[in-house]
């Protein structure tokens, strides 16, 4: 864990929106790193501004409704961690004012958002950096290691396939409008993150991809883990909202360049283990991690990762460290980002690539309406 640089005072940060990730994953974290203060905490919810407010240590928090009303000269950092419709939103209210925001993934669910997030960094002249930190795993770091030394970077192919884990189901994770979408939205930003440095600022030229929804409403799918109930009113239509995105994404895409990447972000599946597997394929070899991302226990032992060279299968040591150890680093790294004037626009044109990729899956697995009406009858 890092300390404040030589004279520099903590940041001074304020976590906005209360719900599951602040509570379980930023929260504790900022309290416990002494180059962060928390000084601010909003939520336009009364219930989550009430949990935050009865928590340990947290009485004397400062506890707002609504980013309006922080003071962009008490506070050095924002992070975001509403619903996912709210990003864009937010966060883009928060730059404008010139206050730095740390977004969690997905950053944005369409390219125009990508551009107004933009535009208001601009204005603003604060600083958007991203909150998704599987780059931060040391099984990861390990194969970027080892990626270095497979020649040119031909082929990756990236999956996240849970067990079980539809998170919230029948809440806003569930519906398209509140979400942007399911498992590629929320998986697969994760995957397409850690893809960034084994692709550096190729674009994708061609997407193709198909989306399911086998699981979804399956009550043994949901991610009891987060200690979602699963059974909210809107998986009964009460609101409008019934579940209506999918729980497994797969997509095949080619850079500009003519390298090829799979991927598969699935919610929840037939398998008895949440993995993640990444396999590299270069001109000089090729490596392959297994291991699981996130906070599931549905997880495999220990992650293992190999490197193959004519014919020959060897195991590369990776450390063993906790569950979340990534997001503790993750956060060691923000103060030296805050400080790189080199660092502002470096998010959105990874995000531009990102969600550009996203939404050519989503219009590729698109069913016409006539197939749908015709498939019906």
């Amino acid at each position: 864990m890092s300390a404040p640089s030589i004279g520099e005072p903590p940041i001074r940060t304020a976590v906005v929106g209360l719900g599951w990730a602040a509570r379980s994953i930023w929260l504790p974290r900022l309290r416990h790193n002494p180059a962060f203060t928390v000084t601010a905490a909003v939520d336009p919810d009364e219930r989550g501004r009430a949990a935050v407010a009865e928590a340990e240590g947290m009485d004397r928090l400062p506890v707002l409704a609504a980013v309006h009303d922080l003071d962009p000269a008490e506070v050095d950092l924002a992070v975001v961690a509403v619903p996912n419709h709210l990003h864009c939103a937010v966060a883009a209210e928060l730059l404008a004012k010139g206050i730095p925001v740390f977004l969690e993934k997905p950053v944005c669910l369409t390219s125009e958002e990508a551009e107004r997030l933009a535009e208001a960094e601009r204005s603003g002249g604060a600083m958007l950096l991203a909150g998704s930190a599987a780059r931060y795993r040391a099984d990861v770091r390990g194969l970027y290691r080892i990626a270095a030394r497979l020649g040119h970077i031909r082929h990756v192919e990236l999956a996240w396939v849970r067990s079980r884990g539809v998170p919230d189901r029948g809440g806003w994770f569930t519906q398209r409008s509140l979400a942007g979408g399911g498992a590629l939205v929320d998986l697969g930003w994760h995957l397409f993150d850690i893809a960034v440095p084994l692709l550096g600022t190729a674009a994708f030229r061609h997407a193709i991809g198909t989306v399911s929804s086998d699981f979804i409403v399956q009550r043994s799918s949901r991610a009891a883990w987060r200690g979602d109930d699963g059974d909210g009113p809107a998986l009964l239509g009460a609101n409008g909202g019934a579940t209506d995105v999918e729980d497994t994404a797969r997509g095949f895409l080619i850079t500009d360049d003519g390298r090829s990447v799979v991927l598969h972000a699935s919610w929840a599946s037939h398998e008895e283990l949440d993995t993640t597997r990444v396999t590299i394929d270069g001109s000089a070899g090729s490596a392959t991690l297994r291991c699981t991302f996130g906070f599931s226990p549905n997880r495999l032992e220990k992650s293992t990762l190999t490197r193959t060279v004519d014919g020959t299968t060897r195991p590369v040591a990776v450390p063993t460290e906790p569950v979340g150890t990534e997001y503790d680093r993750q956060l060691d790294m923000l103060p030296a980002q805050l400080r790189d004037p080199a660092g502002r626009g470096r998010v959105i044109d990874e995000v531009r690539r990102t969600i550009g990729a996203i939404e050519r899956v989503y219009a590729s697995a698109r069913i016409p309406r006539e197939v749908r009406e015709s498939a019906s009858v």
